[in-house]
């Protein structure tokens, strides 16, 4: 079927074909011919890259131009949501009948608030989580949706991601019956099962544009699925480099999943020694800019100057331990096709499109601590497995796995390659994942009986695998424990929500840490300190990621606790009576000590050295602190704790900048860090009038402060910069820049 038989506006088809996009791929067609234009529910299960996502492309723009309606697009990580934003800017050129231009927005973050500027958009691009606050916070724009649109689908499967999205599609649907809804997968075994829970049409197919092989290398052969076998050169010890090698050769690039962060920086220092022979001089010259951009983002760690080096090399590694962007500049240096190798861990697999025409599975087995090494499921081997191959450039794209012994290649080649991925169960009726669904539930309004909330949950997808029956026990005893901790009130058969429950709910925490942060703030510690609320959030259920004691860490964690005992909120436990829970509560001092050491300016490189906490880590760690002190900051003032609430405001700016409230001033302006606001600081310009009566060429003198952005902060602070002056300084960045290109 050619795109311009489509039913579907001019308009869209003129932007599809300028694109490259003339005819739809098999799995479109099916989708189009099973009613998608028509309104039609449907779950679309396919492999990577077979053009599933523009099938919600046409879906939105036939919603958006013909039905006057808005669209709603889901996706499980910020990543992916930044990702979808951008192909679908492209429309951006389209206008409506009322002569306004096609709009795309896109939210992510800021779990307190209704974001009631989105209700300008015709597409709306968000995560699953900000979704269901967006719903908690009853936007009304999410009323006029018409189409809802969930990404990577299978992900119901997934304890931590899956509650939201399931809970996010029930009230949507509730919200609105005649929605339509889009939901797209990578093949599962049991998509006619969520298919029938949304009451849509289920295309399941394994079509690719690009032919997949699939096998298991042993020695220094391939066999393949197939029946055929590959020999290739051994031109290294490890195996999962040979076969790097052997793609990058033929003029192709490599994916290597390896199961721990350690391993994955561990696998792309081998492939970039054996790498600099196939680097050209002006591949080099490009790799070598990508490395300095990688040294100019962010603070330069240990880390970051590894990472550089290794992309000298046309190599690099991409786990969570990076900051985002940091990934995102060795995404970008992938698809352009300069970084030839890069080994990742198995996250990736779930998130950016990525393709490569080589997929290397060097671990099949993950590790997870405190549990030890388990194989990975089907389901992720297919996910790892369908990044194989880029569609327009590769006929055929390649994913194997790795076995020592003969007995490993027969076991991997059928536990793996020649399986079907499992069924994909809810992970809904857990207690700490259902808590916070239970209570938004109540306080947003969408039930005001007992009934009526058993009724919504008795509609999920948990309900329709099992029972509604197996869900209504959890869920009684999570509005027992709601009750207890006046989070609601009951009067005869009607359910409220408190004011300390519904600000709970639109806060976006779980319940249990409303409740830990509740009664710390009214008993606190002997003595109040950064120490006593950096603890206190890191003593709740929703701060993640949690942080392990090593084993070697313990002894100075035990002296830290002793030293600061009257400023935590929470007694010590006895290390004798119970080891667990004393060192459960080691780490979480060790986080407290970590938030502290950031808010007291000690440089990442620092942290990571002293701490063993990677960058990426460290961010969301912040991110998680900013959002759990914000929340203390708010149920300290519904409580009226006065004297707490400037303290608490003070911390949520100091640990969202990274400083000591001395610098708070000069870190609110635009284009000022954490390091820039230190170097001015201690140049005597400790104040915003300093910087307002400061010469444009004192300013110029300091390290990291160019004629721009001096410039800059006058402008921001009232500063009056005179023309002779700017121009002067102007010249002279010139000649400067001039003499260094001479050079």
């Amino acid at each position: 079927m050619r795109i311009e038989e489509l039913p579907i506006p001019e308009s869209v088809k003129q932007v599809i074909i300028s694109s490259g996009i003339t005819e739809l791929y098999p799995p479109q067609e099916e989708a189009i011919r099973a009613g998608a234009l028509e309104g039609k529910n449907l779950v679309l299960a396919s492999p990577t890259a077979s053009g599933k996502t523009l099938i919600a492309e046409f879906c939105a723009l036939k919603h958006i131009l013909e039905r006057n309606g808005k669209v709603l697009y889901l996706t499980p990580l910020r990543a992916l949501a930044s990702e979808k934003y951008e192909e679908f800017k492209k429309y951006a050129v389209i206008r409506k009948r009322s002569g306004r231009r096609v709009r795309v927005g896109i939210s992510t973050g800021d779990y307190d608030s209704s974001d009631p500027w989105l209700g300008k958009f015709d597409i709306i691009v968000t995560t699953n989580e900000k979704a269901d606050s967006l719903l908690r916070h009853r936007s009304r724009w999410v009323n006029e949706i018409s189409l809802v649109v969930a990404d990577e689908v299978h992900l119901l499967n997934d304890t931590e991601r899956g509650p939201t999205l399931e809970v996010v599609l029930a009230r949507l649907i509730q919200v609105n019956p005649d929605i339509q809804l889009l939901a797209l997968s990578a093949t599962i075994k049991n998509a006619e099962e969520a298919a029938e829970w949304l009451k849509a049409i289920s295309i399941t197919t394994e079509w690719r544009p690009v032919t997949l092989r699939e096998g298991v290398l042993l020695h220094n052969e391939i066999h393949f699925k197939d029946g055929g076998a590959q020999k290739i050169e051994k031109a290294a010890k490890n195996p999962a480099i040979n076969l790097a090698l052997h793609i990058v050769k033929s003029g192709g690039q490599a994916l290597v999943f390896a199961g721990t962060r350690r391993n994955s920086v561990s696998l792309a220092k081998r492939a970039a020694t054996t790498m600099k022979a196939f680097i050209s001089k002006p591949m080099k010259r490009s790799l070598t800019r990508i490395a300095e951009q990688i040294l100019a983002t962010g603070e330069r760690t240990r880390i970051s100057e590894l990472l550089a080096e290794l992309v000298n090399h046309g190599t690099a590694f991409h786990h969570a331990g990076l900051g985002g962007s940091h990934r995102k500049i060795i995404e970008d240096a992938f698809r352009d096709g300069k970084i030839k190798v890069i080994t990742a861990t198995p996250t990736l697999a779930f998130g950016v499109n990525l393709p490569a025409r080589m997929v290397i599975i060097h671990d099949y087995r993950r590790y997870e601590p405190g549990y030890g090494y388990y194989p990975i499921t089907v389901l992720e081997y297919k996910q790892m497995a369908g990044r194989a191959g880029r569609p327009r450039y590769d006929k055929v794209g390649e994913a194997l796995l790795i076995a020592r012994t003969e007995d490993e290649r027969d076991y991997l080649m059928e536990s793996y390659v020649l399986s079907e991925p499992e069924r994909i169960w809810s992970k809904l009726a857990v207690e700490r994942i259902l808590r916070s669904h239970v209570l938004a539930t109540i306080a947003a309004d969408f039930a005001h009986t007992e009934q009526g909330i058993y009724d919504f949950f008795g509609k999920t997808f948990y309900a329709y695998q099992y029972d509604p029956r197996a869900i209504k026990g959890v869920t009684t005893k999570i509005l027992k424990f709601l009750y207890e901790q006046e989070l609601i009130e009951v009067s005869g058969e009607n359910v409220y929500a408190t004011r300390f429950g519904r600000r709970v709910s639109e806060l976006y925490i779980d319940p249990v840490s409303a409740v830990i942060i509740r009664d710390a703030l009214l008993s606190r510690a002997p003595r109040l300190t950064d120490i006593s609320f950096l603890h206190m959030i890191a003593h709740t259920p929703d701060m993640f990621p949690k942080l392990r004691p090593y084993s070697r860490e313990i002894d100075n964690l035990a002296l830290f606790v002793d030293e600061h005992r009257e400023e935590f909120m929470f007694e010590v436990p006895d290390e004798w009576t119970d080891r667990i829970t004393y060192e459960e509560f080691l780490g979480e001092a060790k986080l407290a000590w970590v938030l502290n050491a950031w808010i007291e300016e000690t440089t990442e490189d620092e942290t990571i050295e002293k701490f063993r906490v990677q960058p990426g880590d460290l961010y969301r760690l912040i991110a998680t602190s900013k959002w759990l002190l914000y929340a203390s900051h708010e149920l300290a003032s519904l409580f009226n704790h006065k004297d707490l609430v400037p303290h608490l405001a003070g911390l949520v700016e100091r640990t969202e900048k990274g400083v000591k409230a001395e610098l708070l001033p000069l870190v609110r302006l635009e284009g000022i860090g954490r390091v820039r606001a230190r170097i001015l600081y201690n140049s005597g310009l400790k104040t915003l009038t300093d910087l307002k009566r400061a010469p444009l060429k004192k300013l110029t003198n300091l390290p990291l402060i160019g004629p721009k952005l001096a410039k800059k902060i006058k402008e921001q602070v009232g500063g009056f910069v005179k023309a002779e002056e700017w121009k002067k300084l102007k010249k002279g960045e010139t000649a400067e820049q001039r003499a260094i290109t001479e050079y």
